[in-house]
């Protein structure tokens, strides 16, 4: 079996960070797949189930709603190595583009009180499976030490 390109990724080397994974024509629309790296795979201490559950349901809920993505918002979830996500927007995109809301959507994630969207038993298979606070603080190191300082360094993948 051919190895899909995500898997040819150097992940001895790649960083924190935000990448486009892949753009994909559908009719007449471009959909940016985008690599949301928070940890430093294989390096790193992965996000607990619960992290990533709370974050997943989070940034999915905060993404359509988004007044300026809310109609571009194809998909948010987690990648299974739990070392961060995958966002589908639409459009031709690239890191730098969506910088800006990234903040917005990890800031509001790190401030966040109150209920989980969806997390309860009728809205959700796994919903006591969810930690709120390891969600804020991995949001709010995430955008403290990688969206603030978007570069090439952790905007290209590496070789």
């Amino acid at each position: 079996m051919q190895k899909i390109p995500s898997f040819t990724v150097n992940h001895l080397k790649l960083n924190p960070g935000v990448y486009v994974s892949r753009k994909d024509a559908v009719g007449n629309e471009v959909l940016t797949t985008f690599d949301i790296r928070m940890k430093a795979p294989n390096r790193e201490i992965v996000m607990s189930t619960g992290t990533c559950h709370a974050i997943e349901h989070m940034g999915a809920t905060f993404l359509r709603n988004d007044p300026e993505y809310a109609d571009k918002t194809i998909y948010w979830g987690p990648m299974g190595c739990r070392t961060g996500f995958y966002a589908i927007l639409k459009g031709d995109l690239s890191p730098m583009d969506i910088q800006k809301l990234l903040i917005r959507l990890f800031r509001a994630m790190a401030s966040f009180e109150g209920v989980i969207p969806g997390a309860s038993p009728k809205d959700c298979g796994n919903f006591e499976d969810m930690d709120l606070f390891s969600a804020k603080i991995e949001s709010q190191c995430f955008v403290d030490n990688v969206l603030t300082i978007l570069s090439e360094d952790n905007t290209v993948y590496p070789v």
